[in-house]
């Protein structure tokens, strides 16, 4: 690399949960200069330190680094933003986040100064890891909200490649894109709609008298089926692997479960995302000591499926190999040379710091 023409931006990574671990292995492995910003003490600092990183407290890593990427939950950043890195942020540096959500919704506003990246890996830390190591990638969004160096898009797709996500085809985004629509998914679809579903799907078979056993296969365990054929080729690869009874059942009976007041009701979570109602009822639980989240979470976790499937799965002992959520402490895979970054760039990302 020659120094004259090329920059190799420093980069300090706050915060060590599923996501910040990912990243900082995955850009030292990179050839990245990765500093990771962390409380002494803190309960991710043993993991850090036998990662081989020596961890700095958050103000001196975002002192000394051109790129901040700010990898604690939500919750948690405006306090940080406000008391550690707004003060020592470099000039000219970057900031970056993984999910848009307090810069869109106005929780931070970033120093005038500064270029503002988005890079969102679609999919959780772990994958991020694992996917790298085995020379793939996990698909990733980028977006820039202030761009004062000129080259915050060139930034946010070195730091996308460094983490893997540039193996795959990066997407270029706004904030207020990735916030909303990352919102619905969960809310609507992946976690909120997926859940429910499942539930009422295992309660009506036993109410119905049938063994719960039965319905948790039915409803829970085979989903993942279809879901691996969703991933693999949309809706068209399952209809090619379920049989033709499956399909005319997935005709007729689909759009009676989910049909327009669903869809309706769809249109109304996605209002009340865009219109910030989501975001203030969410900072004000959380800002009330989460009592609404705690009920909520205590009765998913209660809730009859959960028992079924712990009996079931314990059967299931090919789950024992199955890759977990939590990352392995793996051997860190073959150097590769460090994105690089024009010289003419000023500039001289649940997870708690």
């Amino acid at each position: 690399m020659n120094a004259t023409t090329t920059f190799q931006p420093r980069i300090a990574i706050v915060g060590y949960g599923s996501q910040g671990r990912a990243h900082a292995l995955n850009l030292r492995d990179s050839g990245f200069d990765v500093t990771v910003g962390l409380r002494p003490g803190g309960p991710t600092e043993l993991k850090a330190n036998a990662d081989g990183f020596r961890p700095k407290t958050p103000d001196a890593a975002v002192g000394d680094a051109d790129l901040v990427a700010v990898l604690v939950p939500d919750m948690v950043q405006p306090q940080l933003y406000r008391d550690v890195i707004a003060p020592n942020m470099r000039a000219g540096a970057c900031l970056l986040f993984a999910h848009g959500f307090n810069v869109h919704f106005g929780q931070i506003a970033p120093r005038e100064d500064l270029d503002v990246v988005l890079v969102a890996p679609k999919g959780p830390g772990a994958l991020v890891r694992r996917e790298y190591e085995i020379g793939r990638g996990v698909p990733s969004v980028y977006a820039v909200h202030q761009d004062r160096s000129g080259r915050a898009g060139q930034l946010a797709l070195a730091y996308c490649g460094g983490i893997g996500g540039a193996r795959q085809n990066a997407i270029r985004t706004t904030f207020k894109e990735e916030t909303e629509t990352d919102l619905f998914g969960e809310q609507a679809v992946l976690c909120g709609g997926a859940s429910s579903l499942v539930q009422a799907g295992f309660e009506t078979l036993v109410e119905a008298g049938y063994q719960p056993e039965i319905a948790y296969y039915e409803v829970l365990h085979e989903l993942k089926l279809i879901v691996d054929l969703f991933y693999e080729g949309g809706i068209t690869r399952m209809l090619e692997f379920v049989s033709e009874t499956a399909q005319y059942g997935d005709y007729v009976s689909g759009p009676r479960i989910i049909d327009a007041g669903v869809k309706a009701r769809m249109k109304e979570v996605l209002t009340e995302i865009q219109d910030g109602t989501f975001a203030r009822n969410w900072t004000a639980e959380h800002e009330a000591g989460l009592p609404n989240y705690r009920r909520y979470k205590q009765a998913d976790l209660e809730h009859p499926i959960e028992d079924v499937g712990r009996r079931l799965r314990a059967g299931m002992k090919w789950l024992d190999a199955a890759p977990k959520t939590a990352a392995p402490n793996s051997g860190a895979a073959a150097a590769k040379p460090a994105a690089a970054i024009p010289a003419t760039s000023p500039a001289t990302q649940e997870e708690a710091a």
